[in-house]
């Protein structure tokens, strides 16, 4: 016991110690964010340069004359517009569906009582699981049977609901006291209700991480848009992105230009619920 007191009181009275602990520890951290950055750094000072200086050697950070018309000279290679406004048309309304249906069935596992729950529940988070090559033709079969195939809302029908959505929403709903939607029912608050005025206004930082990760997964679908839209007018960014490669394999500067754009929209949205993001993720998961 005094042994233990002692190595306490040392500690303490070793701040010189503690402080070059936290420096080292700000150098590791700082290293790691720039060799993170060096790559987006990089793809940045490409775009502004002519395509025989994107691998000149040694290598210029920034460039010597910017630019700027690469940015305008993507945009008539190939219809980014049209990829873009498709893009955003799945993603606003997979965000706003996976929303709703995961806080809503969330609500259910989390604060309602019915027999089967528990084993409901596990069945469909179970389904995580399982890759998606299992039943990537069946779901293809499926949409082109009811007449979706080659339109955006296949995209939308097969992205509405998310196991991770809902096992996210409950675990973060779970940590609220099920004494608030007791008192609310006593005052003749409906179920709905309750959903609507007491659960999800309490609920904004979990909100923000699904919406976040619904969106940036959106967003970068690639193997999706791939299968289900074979029209030019329906192909999304990801896809447009694939076809400006293999038309312009040769003009990295141009490449860059149209990376960096598509990144713009998902760098916004983080930006933007960065906060809420944080918050959700040191408090949704861990209790339950």
């Amino acid at each position: 016991m005094e042994t233990a007191v002692h190595s306490r009181g040392i500690r303490k009275e070793n701040p010189a110690l503690h402080r070059i602990l936290r420096s080292i520890l700000w150098i590791l951290l700082i290293l790691l964010t720039v060799f993170t950055l060096i790559p987006f750094v990089w793809m940045i000072s490409s775009s502004l340069k002519l395509d025989r200086e994107v691998f000149a050697f040694p290598m210029r950070w920034i460039p010597e004359n910017f630019h700027w018309e690469n940015y305008s000279l993507i945009w008539q290679k190939v219809p980014l517009v049209t990829y873009f406004k498709n893009t955003a048309f799945i993603a606003i309304v997979v965000t706003l569906l996976q929303t709703l249906t995961s806080s809503f069935a969330a609500y259910a596992f989390a604060k309602l009582n019915f027999r089967g729950r528990d084993v409901l529940f596990l069945c469909y988070i179970g389904t995580i699981a399982v890759p998606w090559q299992a039943y990537m033709l069946p779901q293809f079969i499926m949409m082109r049977s009811i007449g979706l195939y080659d339109t955006l809302w296949a995209m939308v029908v097969l992205q509405a609901f998310s196991a991770f959505g809902v096992f996210l929403m409950r675990q973060f709903y779970r940590s609220i006291p099920t004494e608030l939607c007791e008192a609310a029912r006593l005052d003749g608050l409906s179920e709905y209700g309750i959903w609507a005025r007491i659960m999800l206004p309490l609920s904004k930082a979990a909100i923000a991480t699904l919406v976040i990760f619904t969106f940036v997964n959106t967003w970068n679908d690639y193997m999706g848009p791939m299968i289900y839209l074979t029209r030019d007018i329906n192909k999304t960014v990801q896809v447009g992105l694939r076809r400006f490669i293999q038309e312009n394999s040769s003009d990295y500067h141009l490449i860059m230009a149209a990376s960096l754009c598509s990144l713009l929209p998902v760098s916004v949205v983080f930006l933007c619920l960065q906060r809420y993001f944080i918050e959700g993720i040191a408090t949704s998961g861990l209790k339950g």
